[in-house]
């Protein structure tokens, strides 16, 4: 598996969500929102997300979205936020094996993009049958320790 940059791999750790059913553009907006943060802040982040207790900030793919107090246009996007702290704490167990202090560790790179997209069809009426694809998005979160 190729991830996106190369970083020395004995200062860092590394997960990687392959093909999840959620949000390419909701994802793109939570990496946005995580990156540079340490692991506990972010997870506190996503778990606030996930309750609809804090609403992301939406930077990318902001047309005719709602705005929220104080912050602008945003929203809850908890699918996407459920996937993403799963891949982060995969990442924090990948980095404690490694024998990293996971208390100093911050998020050096993050990235998403679209996966594989899984075609699907939904029959119609007279036998005609229309496309019922289902998009995938791919994350990846690459962490360091702060000295």
């Amino acid at each position: 598996m190729k991830y996106s940059t190369d970083i020395d791999p004995d200062k860092t750790a590394k997960a990687y969500g392959y093909e999840l059913h959620c949000s390419r553009k909701d994802s793109e907006n939570l990496a946005y929102g995580i990156k540079g943060m340490k692991i506990e802040d972010a997870k506190k982040f996503l778990n606030e997300i996930i309750e609809m207790k804090r609403a992301l900030p939406t930077i990318f793919h902001n047309r005719k979205r709602a705005h929220k107090k104080g912050i602008g246009p945003g929203s809850y996007p908890q699918k996407a936020a459920r996937y993403m702290l799963k891949t982060l704490e995969n990442a924090e167990n990948n980095a404690e094996y490694k024998g990293f202090d996971t208390e100093n560790m911050k998020i050096s790179h993050i990235s998403t993009y679209g996966g594989r997209v899984i075609k699907g069809i939904m029959p119609r009426a007279h036998g005609r049958a229309t496309d019922k694809n289902t998009k995938t998005t791919n994350i990846e979160i690459i962490i360091e320790e702060v000295e």
